[in-house]
């Protein structure tokens, strides 16, 4: 790495941290062989939230699916104490919690344009009195959804004949004795109404021996999500990125050309903070890629472009940020210029670390880490899936290099990862010295292709690239080193654990999670 602190000479100087091994966790939607997957079913977006204890996906079918964290509530009460006597706390294991319709098909009569219910993007807010809290968006509405738990109240005990009672233990209907009505001393019936409810009950002879008055239970709590707010209306093109500012009130949507800030609270106005829409269409040139706050100052966020830069920007500068504070591009090494070159230095997404030192980002072929610091050049760059540029054409022919890998960190800022073709993904360590470059398939058995190459010298990149083993029939080719491709099957969603090393990564419509 170009840059460093005090803190990275230290690590450097203990050695870097030992590779990890992936193991299988859990899958949820797991397809049986030959079972064809639902075009609405497959999974579009990932999102853990700041706790870790809740995961949610949504779908191409505008679906959100929510998950809860289930190993710790087992040891909730005494988690401590069990870490101190050196408990071995299982993995993190997570179960089915609520889904609900999030968004449906709609049509804009305006412009003849159909608009999908797939949810593009899915971002956690602050919780607050137990209930979730979260944004999900399609290409033109983004929802604020509200999840809670609602305890249904019924009535469990009544002083009527069981006989005679349904359900909850309220009356059905009327019940009309056969036998004659008989005088009692008030001079009253026995089937007299009260409160205009009449309860023709018949008194059994001596009369009731004890009167029960109704009992009111609680049923077990049952999950209901609510819409709180609806912001529509404000994007002219499909949204790509929503983020939430660390303030905990205001977040930003962004499309192609433009990226707007929001008020929680308020749905009918927002800001416009960028707009790169030329005055002439035809003098376009890059478009808006992705968009995030940092995590901690909330006047600073970053956008990508489709020419591979990213550009920081200050709110507190003016109220149309058309100027960046910093600029982070990396410059064309002479003669390599081609027709693919701008196609796959397109920034696809980008993620800010933890502590908002650092920015990855993901472009076709590789990842890279930029230090916010140093706008010179990234500090480092890993080669996700250099075998395929030989393949470039045919990417292209089949519309492949178009797609839209998204790239994760660990919580401790050590490795990153991302998605690539034929399900499987990459882990990189990212310390100094590190040499870890592990690739991983969205299966049960993740290593099942791993096969261990030569350690890479500290500053040489292209060594760096695992080799994988296709098994089957299934893959479209193999290249001369080994490697496989099937651009039909491609691993484009996944999300770190934001305080453990654990992964959840969606292929087609099933949800792996792995441990580390």
């Amino acid at each position: 790495m170009n840059g460093g602190d005090g803190a990275e000479v230290a690590s450097a100087a203990a050695g870097p941290p030992t590779p990890l091994e992936w193991k299988f966790s859990q899958v949820f939607g797991e397809r049986t062989a030959g079972e064809e997957v639902q075009d609405v079913d497959i999974i579009s977006a990932i999102e853990f939230d700041k706790s870790g204890d809740h995961l949610a996906t949504g779908d191409r079918g505008g679906r959100v699916v929510l998950f809860e964290r289930s190993d710790t509530k087992e040891h909730a009460g005494n988690r401590r104490d069990l870490e101190k006597m050196e408990y071995q706390v299982r993995h993190p294991e997570f179960r089915y919690k609520t889904e609900f319709q999030s968004h449906e098909p709609e049509f804009d009569y305006l412009k003849s344009l159909e608009i999908e219910e797939k949810i593009n993007k899915i971002r956690w807010c602050q919780t607050a009195n137990s209930s979730l809290f979260l944004l999900s968006t399609n290409d033109k509405t983004i929802k604020y959804w509200k999840v809670q738990e609602k305890k249904v109240k019924k009535i469990s005990e009544m002083n009527v004949d069981p006989s005679k009672a349904v359900g909850n233990g309220s009356v059905a209907s009327s019940s009309i004795s056969s036998t004659p009505k008989q005088y009692l001393a008030n001079g009253g019936y026995p089937d007299r109404s009260y409160n205009g409810l009449s309860n023709d009950l018949s008194v059994p002879p001596g009369g009731i021996s004890s009167l029960r008055l109704p009992v009111v239970t609680s049923s077990d709590p049952s999950l209901v999500a609510r819409c709180r707010r609806v912001y529509a209306h404000a994007h002219d093109y499909h949204i790509n990125s929503i983020s939430n500012n660390s303030d905990g009130e205001t977040f930003i949507s962004a499309d192609d050309l433009r990226i707007n800030l929001w008020n929680l609270e308020i749905s009918n106005q927002s800001f416009n903070i960028v707009d790169v829409k030329p005055t002439n269409m035809e003098d376009l040139t890059e478009v808006i890629t992705s968009a995030e706050f940092h995590p901690t100052h909330c006047n600073t966020l970053a956008y990508s472009s489709s020419k591979g830069s990213i550009r920081l920007i200050d709110l507190r500068q003016s109220a149309l940020c058309d100027s960046h504070s910093k600029l982070f591009e990396e410059q064309e090494a002479p003669g390599s210029r081609s027709f693919f070159t701008e196609i796959i230095a397109s920034v696809s997404d980008i993620k800010f670390a933890k502590d908002g030192r650092y920015i990855l980002s993901r472009d076709y072929m590789t990842l890279k880490l930029w230090d916010v610091s140093m706008d010179s050049g990234p500090v480092e760059t890993f080669q996700v899936h250099e075998y395929l540029r030989p393949k470039l054409c045919d990417l292209y022919e089949n519309d492949s290099i178009f797609d839209k890998f998204e790239c994760c960190l660990s919580g401790d800022g050590h490795r990153v990862a991302t998605g690539s073709y034929s399900n499987l993904f990459r882990v990189f360590g990212r310390a100094p010295g590190s040499t870890e470059a592990i690739t991983l398939e969205a299966s049960k058995n993740p290593m099942r292709r791993q096969i261990q190459t030569p350690a890479r010298p500290s500053r040489s990149l292209s060594s760096s690239i695992t080799r994988v083993v296709r098994r089957g029939t299934e893959s479209t080719g193999v290249d001369a080193n080994g490697n496989s491709f099937d651009f039909t099957t491609k691993l484009l969603h996944l999300a770190w654990h934001p305080s453990e090393n654990s992964i959840a990564c969606a292929a087609a419509n099933s949800l792996y999670m792995y441990y580390a």
